[in-house]
């Protein structure tokens, strides 16, 4: 893949945010450099769907997105619901994430039981398809058991895309098999690439191969001229993903042969200690899941990604405590990826 073939996708960071206008602003600021898509994630914050509803509203032509939405905050058929109102309100440019979210939302916010992630995210697609269909919703599955109602509206030809967020064996076989995009996260080139032989044999169950599945990895950024500044804030950043962050992270990076590592990181964040688990993280593990540093060197890991075999879009994340100048230049500086620059 070329810089002129790769698409570029943007997260924005609602906490960052005062007002769903600057969310709104910063997404036309995305369509105007040229990225292709824009997501948001939710946890306990803004409810999505209204967010993006007003970012459909403010955009013309940028696809857009939920990072993920949970079926354990959720029923399948309202997700499906969901999925199909926001077809219309972005005139056909959502993509609906789903992914299993974490212990933490379901069990502390949503007052779920996190049992049976996987099961629960294979029919919450099942479903969240039988609504598309526009027919009487009937499943009786494990988990759910719906039956006697449709969607009411008239159901599009072409419903919105599924993507599912998954690290795992087993849920990115369950994303080749059941979904339409996959969207991993920390995840070194070697590990991605390791990864695509689940995504292939769930792919092949389901006689598509992975070109059929839209594969956007979620790559951490921050483009500086003082490289410095910006690998500080990416250190501090993708530490606390490993060690704080949930189990999943961190486990996936051990997997990928850090465990030592991130032993380490989750020490320093029994005590607390945010530095310790910073110094706990060495250079290459940092320049292996993250772009940090001056513009060209911050394009050239971009490209690496994207060169990966099977990638489609590399999606842009930023770190935490950049600040709006931090961020518009970062996006700036990826500009003649998208070919805007």
């Amino acid at each position: 893949m070329t810089s002129t073939d790769l698409s570029l996708d943007l997260i924005l960071r609602l906490n960052d945010h005062s007002s769903i206008d600057t969310v709104a602003s910063q997404a036309q600021r995305a369509e105007e450099y040229g990225f292709e898509l824009v997501s948001a994630g939710e946890t306990t914050g803004w409810n999505i769907v209204p967010v993006l509803a007003v970012i459909a509203d403010r955009t013309a032509t940028i696809q857009i997105a939920d990072d993920v939405l949970s079926p354990y905050s959720r029923a399948p058929t309202v997700l499906g619901q969901t999925a199909l109102t926001m077809h219309d309100v972005t005139e056909g440019r959502f993509r609906l994430g789903l992914g299993t979210s974490s212990p933490a939302l379901a069990e502390q916010w949503h007052g779920q039981s996190f049992e049976r992630p996987l099961r629960r995210l294979r029919e919450t697609i099942d479903i969240v398809r039988t609504v598309y269909e526009g027919s009487v919703v009937e499943y009786h599955g494990d988990i759910f058991d719906v039956n006697g109602l449709r969607y009411e509206r008239a159901v599009p030809d072409d419903p919105p895309k599924i993507d599912v967020a998954a690290l795992g064996s087993k849920g990115v076989e369950l994303a080749g098999r059941f979904a339409d995009g996959w969207v991993p996260q920390l995840f070194t080139r070697d590990g991605l690439r390791d990864r695509f032989d689940d995504l292939e044999r769930g792919a092949a169950l389901a006689d598509k191969t992975v070109d059929d599945i839209r594969v956007s990895p979620v790559v951490r950024c921050c483009a500086h001229e003082d490289a410095e500044y910006a690998r500080s804030l990416a250190r501090q950043t993708v530490s606390f993903l490993i060690g704080a962050y949930g189990p999943y992270y961190g486990n996936s990076v051990a997997a990928q042969g850090y465990d030592e590592t991130v032993e380490a990181i989750r020490a320093a964040w029994k005590e607390r200690d945010t530095e310790r688990m910073a110094a706990a993280l060495p250079d290459d593990l940092l320049d292996s899941l993250a772009a940090a540093g001056t513009p060209e060197m911050v394009r050239s890991k971009i490209e690496s990604f994207g060169n990966i075999e099977g990638v489609d879009a590399v999606r842009v994340g930023f770190m935490s405590d950049m600040n709006s100048e931090d961020k518009e230049q970062t996006m700036q500086a990826l500009t003649p990826l998208t070919g805007s620059g």
